[in-house]
């Protein structure tokens, strides 16, 4: 499959990429995952942030979303991390950390990297080198555990 990465800050997002991105989370973390919760947070405009985009053509297939450090010693937060229902079954999910993590270092050299990872996927973050910190907790009645890299 030919995927082409973008790896934009939030600034160098065009409408059509905004509502793409947008309209991929809603899908599969409100709607297939059956969670209401508000992922429109305030978070994808903001600092540095950036976005990683996994395109087929002209279809967004993978996403995530990387948080600037809070301050000098914070790690980077990466979430949002996506693949949807159409390409899945098809590694992107590895490919598309592979690319946030790529990005994180490029920007943030030498940061830890943070996320809080549904726990039936803390193996996924484990091959990629994330360690669980802490335990399991109920976000959005969707259990999570933190992990850091």
């Amino acid at each position: 499959m030919d995927i082409s990465w973008q790896d934009r800050h939030h600034s160098e997002l065009s409408a059509p990429q905004l509502y793409a991105l947008l309209a991929l989370r809603c899908d599969v973390f409100i709607v297939e995952q059956n969670c209401p919760y508000l992922d429109v947070d305030g978070q994808d405009l903001v600092a540095d942030n950036r976005h990683i985009l996994g395109m087929r053509g002209d279809e967004l297939v993978a996403y995530a979303r990387i948080l600037t450090p809070a301050d000098a010693t914070a790690p980077v937060a990466i979430g949002r991390v996506i693949v949807s229902a159409s390409a899945r079954g098809l590694n992107l999910g590895n490919r598309l950390m592979e690319q946030a993590l790529r990005s994180c270092e490029q920007h943030w050299p030498g940061r830890g990297v943070y996320l809080s990872a549904q726990a039936h996927l803390q193996d996924f973050y484990g091959r990629l080198g994330f360690q669980a910190v802490g335990e399991i907790y109920l976000e959005d009645n969707i259990p999570h555990i933190e992990m850091r890299k």
